[in-house]
């Protein structure tokens, strides 16, 4: 009974991570929760991951230019997302620049202030660059960092206290039941990950490399949101947002350079 009971809340809370974290349609048969569903964004991301990267391989093989195909790929991502992540970013760094004390007012801000669009044009175009230099290899790297950005968030949400600038907020803080709990699955997933690439690769040369990018990831989802959360004061979805798309950007480009 009670094992079914916690299959049911992890089923509810997966069916709200879909909602909340895609623009996909609403999965039949299943109530959704929003209690706790930032452990599931790592594992969606890396599933966002390997639809654009399909998307990528798909275009190419079909005659389009590699520049389409990146291109097209990006803006799947947004569309995918519902430009939840690089709306974040823009905020956020809008807010960085702005000042303490202005810092939440123009986070809160609709308008986007040029700090945001550089911000945006400054990582978009690191993208582009990295995704023409992995090119075919794009399925290997591109879900992974994505699982990153997501895994990001949850050293974020452990570590900072929550910041709103509504009176009334829901946080992914009250319904936190620690980063052991709230981490569990993505580390399941990513320990299934490494064990089919450790079997699949059979040169030494690529495990040492694959291993430490997976080094990297670790510390740069840990390293990224602290940087920002100790810049900001805390943490909110803008916040978490921006580390999002700053480790998976940082990671793309790790992976451009070592493969």
């Amino acid at each position: 009974m009670y094992f079914y009971l916690i299959i049911k809340y992890l089923i509810k809370n997966f069916a709200g991570s879909w909602i909340f974290y895609t623009t996909f349609p609403k999965l039949p048969l299943i109530k959704p929760e929003f209690k706790n569903i930032a452990q599931f964004a790592p594992p969606l991301g890396f599933f966002i991951g390997t639809i654009q990267s399909y998307i990528f391989l798909f275009l190419i093989t079909n005659s389009w230019s590699i520049y389409a195909s990146t291109l097209i790929c990006l803006a799947s991502g947004y569309l995918i997302t519902g430009g939840l992540h690089i709306d974040g970013l823009m905020d956020t760094f809008d807010g960085i620049f702005a000042g303490k004390k202005k810092r939440l007012k123009a986070m809160k801000d609709s308008k986007v202030g040029s700090f945001g669009v550089q911000a945006l044009v400054f990582i978009t175009l690191i993208q582009i660059a990295c995704i023409l230099k992995i090119q075919n290899l794009i399925i290997f790297v591109l879900p992974i960092c994505l699982f990153w950005g997501r895994f990001s968030n949850l050293f974020f949400i452990e570590k900072f206290k929550y910041m709103s600038y509504k009176k009334k907020s829901i946080s992914h803080k009250k319904f936190w039941n620690g980063l052991k709990k709230e981490s569990l699955i993505s580390i399941i997933f990513l320990l299934i990950f490494i064990a089919y690439q450790l079997v699949s690769i059979t040169s030494q040369a690529i495990i040492i490399k694959f291993l430490f990018l997976i080094l990297i990831g670790i510390f740069l989802s840990y390293s990224i949101p602290n940087i920002l959360g100790k810049q900001i004061g805390g943490f909110n979805g803008d916040v978490c947002g921006a580390s999002v798309v700053l480790v998976e950007t940082t990671m793309l480009f790790m992976h451009a350079i070592l493969l």
